[in-house]
């Protein structure tokens, strides 16, 4: 799953994503209907339009709140660098070479960058078609198929979801379901990682008396001389705690998605990731950093797909920090973004060459 978090690396801010445009009506009384429908509908238009009409625009950020958003982020990004790489090392140490982690060779670090700008497309195409401007086409929608005349009767019209399908696409899924597993998903994944990232930190509060029993997770597939182990994983009972902590902050990022329960469990993702991925040789860094170079500098600066991807998503992908935070305080909206790849991916390869002395 820490691969997951390599297909959203992130400039420090993202522009706005340009909404979808608006099929023009093609006779005067689909004008006229649109119109009505502009007219008394008012969240129809651009969230941009409403708010000026509004007076809901943003107020622009201070030099102050935005030195502290980029501050508090580049000190979040050296974190679990910094960490990582030295856990990386004992990890390197208490291991045999039968248990040590999955090593990325050269042909994984080559392959990565065209089967992550796949994905990234696929999912940008995903939520481009699936989930349009529900606002937008629900009130066209809504207007097209019926509409009131001056006396008070009802004329249906034709419905263009049959006529026109490329204009309104069907929504097969719906994104608010897509959002929740997901949150789903990572609430559990987040859990866990937290929780065996505070593992080594909470130990030294524990006292010498408690009692700590060990346990096992054996999950087995086959019988007899075949069979074969899924999982086996041993923990203790201060796991259990560290677990059961992980658990509060999980809750509270599935209820409230607070920035702060979204950046713990970005840090874990992060942390984890430097930790257990393992690059073969400097070479294969390189070729890994150079292509991803591309990858990046291509959806990022040359396209609106990895903006429009990375905040389609309710998942913690991503470090964020309020630029408002001095004028709104924790309730703070407008956010500065960093994605979890450039933290990660650097921070795998400053891992290898702390290891180097230990080859």
């Amino acid at each position: 799953f820490f691969k997951g978090t390599w297909l959203f690396p992130a400039a420090p801010v993202f522009p706005s994503a340009s909404p979808l445009r608006r099929p023009e009506p093609e006779s005067d009384h689909e004008r006229s209907v649109a119109m009505d429908s502009a007219l008394s509908d008012p969240h129809n238009g651009s969230s941009e339009a409403g708010g000026a009409a509004n007076g809901t625009t943003r107020p622009p950020s201070t030099p102050e709140g935005i030195a502290l958003a980029y501050g508090s982020l580049l000190l979040m990004a050296l974190l679990p660098i910094f960490f990582g790489a030295l856990r990386s090392v004992r990890c390197a140490r208490g291991k045999n070479a039968s248990d040590m982690p999955e090593t990325i060779t050269s042909r994984d670090a080559a392959r990565f960058p065209i089967i992550a700008s796949c994905t990234l497309l696929g999912l940008y195409l995903f939520f481009k078609v699936y989930f349009p401007n529900k606002s937008y086409t629900g009130s066209v929608l809504k207007t097209w198929k019926t509409q009131k005349s001056k006396k008070g009767k009802t004329a249906v019209i034709q419905n263009p979801t049959t006529r026109d399908n490329h204009r309104f696409p069907l929504e097969i899924f719906s994104q608010e379901y897509i959002n929740l597993l997901l949150s789903m998903y990572f609430f559990v994944l987040g859990i866990l990682a937290l929780s065996h990232t505070i593992s080594p930190f909470m130990n030294k509060f524990f006292p010498a008396n408690f009692p700590n029993r060990q346990y096992q997770l054996l999950f087995t597939q086959g019988s007899g001389e075949n069979k074969e182990e899924i999982i086996n994983y041993e923990f203790d009972a201060k796991d259990l705690v560290c677990l059961g902590l992980s658990s509060i902050v999980g809750v509270w990022y599935l209820l409230r998605k607070h920035w702060i329960a979204n950046n713990l469990f970005g840090l874990a993702f992060s942390l984890n990731g430097v930790e257990l991925l393992h690059l073969n040789n400097v070479s294969t860094g390189c070729i890994l950093l150079g292509g991803l170079f591309i990858y990046d500098v291509f959806w990022v600066f040359g396209t609106n797909v990895m903006v429009t991807v990375a905040k389609s998503f309710e998942a913690p992908i991503k470090l964020v920090f309020p630029q408002d935070l001095l004028e709104k305080g924790l309730e703070a909206d407008n956010f500065a973004m960093l994605g979890l790849g450039d933290i990660v991916i650097p921070g795998i390869f400053i891992a290898l060459l702390l290891r180097l002395p230990e080859a």
